[in-house]
């Protein structure tokens, strides 16, 4: 993929709401088809998975490359939104938990497009941007609401993104989802007041 391409595919003018549910549709099941089956999943299988034709998917996104890379974008956009979601309408331990929870499955997703990412994220400010943001969302969730903050003060909101790091691999070495939201617990435990 040429930096013409992704730049096009990140500049695109907006879609009429049918295409763009498409595209959602499109974007969440690729997310999902990889975290299952990983960069080798089939563009024709993820298609059909999103009820949409393949040529709708080839429309949008001309290579495989363009749509891990909009997969990603969109999956790293949406973890971000999430956090002023969560902390307005959860008890802010909760809202870190489920914004823990949803990190986990973001990394399970970006893992199962860990080969094509290489490719398409070959820009080390970009990786460190994108670890930026969602530093800053875990920093929204540990300080969200005045005087209703659930961190202890001395919580790094960039240790607890690389604590979540090293979460996401254990429990992918381990193939189990239900070792991260053990491990998640004993995280909390070190950040959360007592």
């Amino acid at each position: 993929m040429t930096g013409t391409e992704g730049n096009a595919a990140r500049h695109r003018r907006p879609l009429r709401a049918d295409a763009q549910r498409n595209e959602d549709r499109l974007l969440e099941t690729a997310a999902a088809v990889f975290a299952r089956e990983g960069s080798g999943a089939s563009v024709k299988d993820i298609a059909r998975e999103a009820g949409v034709g393949v040529g709708t998917l080839y429309r949008r996104f001309p290579s495989k490359e363009l749509l891990v890379e909009a997969v990603y974008r969109q999956e790293v956009r949406r973890l971000c939104e999430a956090a002023p979601h969560l902390a307005a309408t959860l008890p802010p331990v909760d809202a870190l938990r489920t914004w823990m929870e949803r990190f986990i499955d973001f990394m399970a997703a970006k893992s199962g497009m860990a080969d094509a990412l290489r490719v398409v994220l070959t820009d080390d400010s970009e990786r460190l941007q994108t670890r930026t943001l969602l530093a800053e969302a875990i920093d929204h969730l540990l300080s969200s609401g005045e005087g209703r903050s659930a961190a202890r003060p001395e919580v790094d909101p960039q240790d607890v993104l690389m604590a979540l790091g090293g979460i996401s691999l254990m429990a992918a070495d381990e193939d189990q989802r239900d070792l991260a939201t053990r491990l998640i617990d004993l995280l909390l435990r070190g950040v959360v007041r007592s």
